[in-house]
């Protein structure tokens, strides 16, 4: 997808959601579907009509690659989502991770995106897009507690002096190993961008003192994984497009930036109108309505929607920074929601253009 293609749309005041779920959950049998590449795929060529849009956005569901990387390590399905390592995995056990993606078939979940993919590529005239969680989004899940290893990482203190800094670094290679796999694999698939979700590169994991202080550890464990993605996908002659949806310290996004995706994608803590000034002009800024709360009609009624939405249009008007306004992350189906979010993503998609 050429990045020309992407700052045009942003020309024409482009608006979309990251909604396929809310599309998906349209259908009785959404179980199903989600092990079904065809059937998958048109549901994403679905929300693309639906929303009025070129890009097929797939389902954003950040738990895939957590799932992919565990059955490796022989833990069973059922204890994926509560499993954390304890100790790094020895040397020799990440090499064999290592083959055993190449050679292994993907599970159900992941086989149905790739097909997916192949059906927006081969049957539809969308932008196909592949959707992968971030390598430090995927090692902070596969540990009990991130944030102190993190801290100590970006003091000094090497794996050789503390357990939890090694702990730290084996899932981060396998993390890596994993992503760059799934990244490889969404380009076979027809992928003409990938959508890589870093929401745990954020304030919470990292200390703003320590980066302010000169510490390396954001780029070791998050700029640095992401830099040789990009670097894949630009051999590949394949876009990145990157998401955090956290608070951030500028720091953060300067770094975001020095990965030259074709899209930015923030959450709304942040103001687009004034991150623009730090953002390369050939960058598309994306989001960022605050639709984690779309659910609720006492925090955000549909009226705020259409005056956020007419607000941030107008802003980013103003800053004349290419802009593709949207959500700010992925809108989920909420099943006794499901009514008041719809309403409020047609609100956000009409509302004062």
């Amino acid at each position: 997808m050429p990045r020309d293609f992407l700052l045009e749309l942003s020309s024409q005041c482009h608006r979309v959601p990251i909604a396929a779920d809310l599309v998906l959950h349209q259908h009785p049998d959404a179980a199903a579907i989600l092990r079904n590449g065809e059937r998958l795929g048109a549901v994403v060529a679905e929300a693309a009509e639906a929303f009025h849009t070129p890009l097929a956005f797939p389902i954003m569901d950040l738990r895939l690659e957590k799932a992919e990387l565990l059955r490796h390590f022989g833990v069973a399905e059922a204890d994926v989502e509560k499993f954390h390592f304890s100790a790094p995995p020895p040397p020799e056990q990440r090499r064999d991770f290592a083959r055993s993606l190449q050679q292994a078939a993907p599970s159900a979940r992941v086989a149905a995106n790739l097909g997916a993919l192949r059906f927006i590529q081969t049957q539809t005239k969308l932008v196909p897009i592949g959707m992968c969680i971030g390598p430090f989004s995927l090692t902070s899940k596969l540990m009990a507690d991130p944030i102190t290893p993190v801290y100590l990482a970006g003091s000094g203190v090497t794996a050789e002096e503390e357990a939890d800094v090694a702990l730290l670094e084996a899932c981060l290679e396998i993390s890596q190993t994993c992503v760059m796999h799934q990244v490889e694999q969404a380009v076979a698939a027809g992928a003409q961008a990938v959508f890589i979700a870093e929401p745990a590169a954020n304030q919470i994991y990292f200390s703003p003192l320590q980066l302010a202080d000169g510490s390396d550890v954001f780029e070791r464990c998050v700029l640095g994984p992401n830099r040789r993605i990009a670097t894949l996908l630009a051999t590949r002659g394949v876009d990145l497009m990157f998401h955090c949806c956290g608070e951030l310290a500028d720091v953060m996004l300067d770094g975001f930036c020095s990965l030259h995706p074709v899209l930015l994608s923030l959450g709304s803590s942040r103001k687009l109108w004034e991150d623009a000034a730090r953002v390369p002009k050939d960058i598309v800024l994306y989001g960022n309505l605050a639709s984690k709360m779309f659910y609720s009609d006492q925090s955000m009624p549909v009226s705020r929607v259409a005056e956020d939405t007419a607000r941030l249009a107008a802003q980013m008007a103003a800053c004349g920074h290419p802009f593709i306004l949207g959500t700010e992350c992925d809108t989920l189906h909420v099943p006794e929601y499901a009514q008041t979010i719809r309403a409020k993503i047609d609100c956000m998609l009409n509302a004062s253009h």
